[in-house]
């Protein structure tokens, strides 16, 4: 299949270019590279598969709606995967207006290409960070999160909405996926992971937020590519179960999903710093702090909707993905 993905240069988008290309798609990659953190990690990711014959690149905003209309008319895609968006909660924080243009405006750009590209079936990522607020765990679709404690929550929820919008004015095949928080080899150096190896590596102490009472439901970056290929492959159907009068917020009358995508087994965070301390040979002082403003204390993926629909298990264990993380870690920063 020819597949348009944003954001190929970043954690994700490149795992799954790498596993699309591999099983022979023809791939379209489109990403801004912006600075938000060091884009020599993204241009390493992006050579990895950049000079493949079936993959093709294009450096562009998604708030340039020419740029977007551009990619959609130039490449024909049949499905697309949208990955790209202005990501951290905390960063959100600091620079709401940043999330506007990349998460709504770039949303919507993408939103109407699919919509008169004819596109056979969008899937985009959403965010655990929607649950907000909620308490009830594990966190499953059929939840409300109509509670959002950060602005970048509180715009992967818009596009949830937005996404089934399109769905129920136009029939456009919408899957919103709710990643928890996503750790392995070439990660994003802004989150928890990466700060903390850096940390350990260097002897230096740890800030653990919440006084170290946080769990997070850790998913391995092999897991998340596997649930969104197989999301990608299961084009969303109107719910024949939909019952207009008791809504389940997952489905719908129109051909619209939302599924979360994690481990289904949460983590202690230093019961995960425990172990890359391990890994790496050493251990740090920790300061245990209060919790950030934007921070939900623990997090938990009900993925029974997921396995039910498409047959995903997620299949690796903290203690193999921490492991693949670090022996990728030493090799790129050549710490022996």
């Amino acid at each position: 299949m020819r597949i348009l993905v944003t954001g190929t240069a970043g954690f994700i988008g490149a795992a799954l270019a790498q596993r699309l290309l591999a099983r022979g798609d023809i791939v379209h990659g489109f990403d801004n590279h912006n600075s938000y953190y060091d884009p020599a990690l993204k241009e390493a990711r992006l050579a990895r598969f950049a000079a493949h014959p079936g993959y093709t690149h294009q450096r562009a905003d998604l708030a340039d709606s020419a740029a977007v209309d551009a990619a959609f008319a130039t490449f024909r895609p049949q499905r697309v995967v949208h990955l790209a968006a202005q990501a951290g909660v905390r960063y959100s924080i600091e620079n709401p207006r940043a999330y506007v243009q990349s998460n709504l405006v770039g949303f919507v750009n993408i939103l109407e290409a699919c919509r008169h590209g004819g596109i056979g079936h969008l899937v985009y990522a959403s965010s655990s960070s929607v649950y907000g607020a909620n308490r009830k765990l594990p966190f499953a679709v059929e939840d409300a999160v109509d509670h959002p404690v950060s602005l970048y929550a509180a715009s992967k929820k818009a596009n949830e909405l937005m996404a089934h919008t399109y769905s129920h004015l136009y029939r456009l095949p919408t899957t919103g996926l709710r990643f928890f928080t996503v750790y392995g080899p070439w990660g994003r150096p802004d989150m928890s992971p990466m700060l903390f190896a850096d940390r350990i590596s260097r002897g230096e102490p740890i800030d653990v937020f919440n006084h170290g009472r946080h769990s997070r439901d850790f998913t391995y970056i092999d897991d998340i590519v596997e649930g969104v290929l197989r999301t990608l492959d299961h084009p969303a159907e109107p719910d024949p179960a939909h019952d207009a009068s008791h809504p389940n917020p997952g489905t719908s009358s129109a051909p619209y999903r939302v599924y979360n995508l994690g481990n289904d087994q949460p983590v202690q965070l230093l019961r995960f710093i425990e172990l890359l301390e391990q890994q790496l040979g050493c251990t740090v002082e920790k300061r245990l702090l209060p919790m950030q403003p934007g921070d939900v204390p623990d997090t938990w993926a009900d993925v029974t909707a997921l396995r039910r629909d498409v047959g995903y298990a997620p299949g690796t264990s903290i203690e193999e993905g921490v492991a693949r993380f670090v022996a990728w870690y030493r090799e790129y920063h050549g710490i022996i």
